[in-house]
């Protein structure tokens, strides 16, 4: 009988999460041999859709809840989001964030997807 595979799920990360889920992530998943890439765009009601970034080498997403700051380290940049009010993750295999959602102050979105490098 063929084995069945979990369908991905968005969930809300609690905000108490942040900083260990994407420190472990960045460890786990981001390595200098299979680096990732990211592409972000962002929704917002009064600038439309744009995208910020697009298929550019992904270092590492950090935040720190000293200054409310979640963290996008890119290749030659860093993509920063001030005190985000919730932040929203689609897992993949073994972990793997496929796409981000971080809702801003201002209720626009930024959305990071994530591909596997190697």
């Amino acid at each position: 009988m063929p084995k069945l595979r979990a369908m991905a799920t968005t969930r809300r990360l609690p905000r108490e999460q942040w900083k260990d889920y994407f420190d472990r992530f960045t460890r786990d998943h981001l390595t200098s041999e299979a680096p990732g890439a990211a592409t972000i765009e962002l929704i917002s009601p009064t600038l439309g859709d744009q995208f910020e970034v697009s298929a550019v080498r992904l270092l590492g997403l950090a935040y720190d809840p000293k200054t409310q700051e979640f963290r996008i380290m890119l290749e030659d940049m860093d993509h920063l989001v001030f005190s985000p009010k919730e932040i929203w993750v689609l897992e993949g295999d073994a972990g793997f964030i496929a796409t981000l959602e971080v809702v801003r102050p201002d209720d626009s979105k930024e959305i990071i997807y994530i591909r596997r490098g190697g």
